[in-house]
Formats: structure tokens, C-alpha cells, sequence
């Protein structure tokens, strides 16, 4: 008969067979998200010092970075006005987004989430914008804005008014920006339409029910209710937007490739222009991490200001 362990000596061997299981756990883990991180190693991390590498050099893609010009391509871009005008552009679209595009996906998202006839339908139509691809997307809008009447479908519909005459949408500097806006909110608000229907799912239909029974209106019901429990869904579509507008490329280059006269310039377009047209990629490098610390720093900044907490947290 063998002798029963003292118990502390079971303890230990509970422990130690814990720390054993703690470590398999802690192993699997790891060789799961191994490939996701070598990936993100590759594709994310080494690019980024690379960027910061070259853009100490005039390199021209050709052969090995060697013109070592220190931090003059960096202060070289803060004294250029085109690149000025690019952060001016990018604001622009960031304000109009948040003042019209998300608004407009709110407001969308409530009449087809709720009791609307046909909502499936609206809901197919409003999101199939964002299924398309940019490319196609760009070229659609470059036909509707088409400055011939015989072929462009604004101007045509303009001119079967009295007095009415073409607007050329995409060689005017005064309206180019809005025009190329209009485009990005056809594209884009669908998605943002369904986040805030995902938001609008999450929310207890008894908490609304309750609030009719109060007495509350409709308005009331949006604003005192439905609005403060999107919170979370709000901050993330803004968060979304906001660096969405800052590395829009696609949808400008294909449609005015930053034109006329600079008027449509964004930031990714004014480094792609440097980097693969002109060939300046230690320009074009400097430019990228410009922008990396621009997303950057609001994504810090802004994480920071709304960390607040969830009312459905506790529902």
C-alpha cells in the first residue's frame, strides 16, 4: 500500500499541472496568430521603417538609396503649397463628411430598420453603392459628369431647362471638390448606413416601447433614446470616416488625378504623384509617414476624448 500524499504535496502537483496546461494554452495561441503576425511583420511593420529609411535619401527607385539628404524632403514638403493644399482638402472632406455624409446614413438607417414597407429592398439599394468596386464607381460619376451635353447626364438634364447650360463639374476649381465629394458619399454612406443598422439591432425594442408609453414622440423616442445607445457605433463611424477621408485615393486620381490646378489634391494623391509618376520616392516616402503620423495622432488623440462608457453595457 502506497502511502497518500501530504497535502501540500497535492497542491504542488495541482499547481504544476496548471502551469503545464497554462503553457499549452499560451503555446497554441501563439502558433495561430504566428502567421497573422509574420504577415503583419512583412506587410505592415517593415514597410513603415523602410518608409522612414528612404525618405532620408533623394532616391529615385533606381538601384541603392545613397543621396543622403537628412530631414530636407520633410521640411521641403511643409513649405510646398500644393501639399498645403492637399491637408486643406482633406479637412474639407472630413468636415463635409461628418456633416453630411454620416447624418444622411443615420437618417437612412432609422427608416429602414423600422417598420417601412419595403425596407429590404431600400436596404439592397442604399448598400450595393458600397459593394462596387472604386474603379467602377469613378467611372460611373465621370460619365454623369461629363461636360458635353450628349454625353454627360447631369448636363443633359441641365440644358432641358430654360435657360439652363453645362456645368463643367470636374474643370471648374470652385465646384471640382464638391463634385468629387458627392461621388465619395454615393460611394461610402451605405456602409456607414450599415453599422448604424447593426447599432440599431443591439437596442431593446422595450426600451423605445417604454419610452412611447412615457409619453415621448417620435423625435423625443430619436433623440433622448435611440441616439445616446448609438454612442458606440457613432464614435466608430466617425473614427472610420475621418481616416477614410484622409487616404482618399481611388475615387480623385481616376476622376481628376488631383486637377485642375491642384483644386482635388488629397494627401495620398499628392504622394502617389511624387512617388510613381515623378519618381522621387524619398519625397514620396516622406509624404507617407506625413500622413502615418497625421492617422496616427488622431486615432491617439481621439481614442483618448471618447472613451466613454456604453449605456448598453448594462442592459
Amino acid at each position: 500500500m502506497q502511502p497518500i500524499p501530504a497535502i501540500p504535496d497535492i497542491l504542488k502537483l495541482k499547481r504544476g499541472t496548471g502551469s503545464s496546461h497554462r503553457f499549452q494554452d499560451n503555446l497554441t495561441i501563439a502558433l495561430f496568430l504566428l502567421p497573422a503576425l509574420i504577415l503583419f511583420l512583412i506587410f505592415v511593420i517593415y514597410p513603415i521603417f523602410q518608409s522612414v529609411y528612404y525618405s532620408l535619401f533623394d532616391w529615385k527607385g533606381f538601384g541603392p538609396a545613397v543621396d543622403f539628404v537628412g530631414l530636407d524632403n520633410f521640411i521641403n514638403i511643409l513649405t510646398d503649397k500644393v501639399f498645403l493644399i492637399a491637408l486643406r482638402n482633406g479637412v474639407f472632406i472630413i468636415a463635409f463628411s461628418l456633416v453630411f455624409q454620416l447624418p444622411l446614413s443615420l437618417a437612412l438607417a432609422v427608416l429602414v430598420g423600422r417598420d417601412l414597407p419595403g425596407r429590404v429592398f431600400f436596404r439592397t439599394i442604399f448598400f450595393m453603392p458600397y459593394v462596387l468596386s472604386e474603379v467602377m464607381a469613378a467611372i460611373m460619376w465621370l460619365f454623369l459628369y461629363n461636360a458635353d451635353p450628349e454625353r454627360g447626364l447631369l448636363n443633359a438634364l441641365l440644358v432641358l431647362f430654360p435657360g439652363g447650360k453645362a456645368i463643367p463639374w470636374l474643370s471648374d476649381t470652385n465646384i471640382v471638390l464638391p463634385a468629387v465629394f458627392l461621388a465619395i458619399t454615393w460611394k461610402y454612406f451605405g456602409f456607414h448606413m450599415l453599422l448604424y443598422l447593426a447599432g440599431l439591432q443591439n437596442i431593446p425594442i422595450e426600451i423605445e416601447e417604454a419610452g412611447r408609453v412615457d409619453g415621448a414622440n417620435s423625435f423625443q423616442n430619436f433623440f433622448y433614446i435611440t441616439l445616446p445607445l448609438l454612442g458606440s457605433t457613432i464614435r466608430t463611424s466617425v473614427y472610420l470616416s475621418v481616416l477614410g477621408s484622409l487616404q482618399q485615393f481611388i475615387l480623385v486620381w481616376i476622376m481628376t488625378k488631383g486637377g485642375p490646378v491642384n483644386a482635388s489634391e488629397t494627401l495620398a494623391t499628392y504622394m502617389y504623384r511624387f512617388g510613381f509618376v515623378r519618381f522621387q520616392l524619398g519625397y514620396g516616402s516622406a509624404v507617407a509617414i506625413y500622413m502615418f503620423l497625421i492617422c496616427l495622432t488622431f486615432s491617439l488623440v481621439y481614442r483618448r476624448l471618447t472613451r466613454q462608457p456604453d449605456y448598453l453595457t448594462g442592459l
